[in-house]
């Protein structure tokens, strides 16, 4: 089946794919290709939808405040739009895992699977609540260059900064093409987003945690302790990764989101 490319009121999306449906969720500030090779491959298999979510890629600006539990429900809608009523596999990698976890809140009927990469359960501190509204007011007024130099010595491996010089580009190019009036909203939204601890403590449905060796955000350490609390979750390390192993080790990711749907019996 070809990738079918769409916009409906609420977010643009790309689809590829029949079977068990996977919603896959971006990072931040990227856009659903981010997502590129595990849309290939685990479209071979399933019926993958990758979207937008609001004020990124081609999905509309919402300036203001767009807050995970917005994005939550903007993902309800776009499953409601295309007729998608079985329960789904969510897939979501640090801002898409904040988002994944307010959906777990909100609509966690609508969930079969989580797939957690390079994330956080706890809530910002009051000193990183502050620079992200610092950060937003900064790129209102000078554009989103500021977070390229800012951010890509956080996001890599050291193996992908030094030898890898394409997958930092193609991230950089990502951010550059970011609106900067949806990446403000966005950085408002994950500054007040709630603690999902005690979320994912209480939450039944398998999960996997995936996890960057090298990822100073959420430290492997830290995603293993929120599996441990949790009553149905297993935690995968990505070798020679950082916080955005989909795109630095893609394969390695891409077969461990596939063996563990297939372990839940979700094929």
């Amino acid at each position: 089946m070809k990738p079918r490319d769409d916009k409906n009121d609420h977010l643009a999306f790309i689809e590829r794919g029949t079977g068990p449906v996977v919603l896959l969720v971006h990072g931040f500030p990227l856009d659903h290709s981010m997502w590129d090779a595990q849309i290939e491959t685990l479209g071979n298999d399933y019926r993958v939808i990758a979207p937008d979510l609001r004020g990124f890629g081609r999905s509309r600006v919402v300036p203001g405040t767009a807050t995970m539990d917005q994005m939550a429900d903007d993902l309800a809608q776009v499953l409601d739009a295309i007729d998608v009523r079985e329960p789904v596999a969510l897939v979501g990698l640090s801002m898409g895992g904040y988002v994944a976890m307010a959906f777990c809140r909100n609509h966690a009927d609508r969930l079969g699977a989580l797939v957690l990469c390079d994330t956080r359960a706890a809530a910002d501190a009051p000193a990183a609540a502050q620079t992200r509204h610092e950060t937003a007011q900064r790129v209102l007024a000078e554009g989103t260059e500021p977070l390229v130099e800012a951010m890509i010595p956080k996001l890599f491996a050291p193996s992908t900064l030094d030898g890898r010089p394409e997958t930092v580009e193609r991230v950089k190019a990502m951010i550059r093409q970011a609106d900067p009036r949806g990446v403000a909203a966005a950085l408002l939204g994950m500054a007040q987003r709630p603690d999902s601890t005690d979320v994912l403590r209480r939450l039944d449905r398998p999960t996997l945690m995936l996890v960057g060796e090298y990822d100073i955000l959420s430290p492997p350490a830290e995603m293993r302790a929120i599996a441990d609390a949790m009553p149905n979750a297993s935690v995968v390390e990505i070798t020679a990764a950082g916080h955005l192993s989909p795109l630095e080790r893609p394969d390695a990711v891409s077969d461990a989101i596939a063996r563990f749907l297939t372990e839940c019996g979700i094929a």
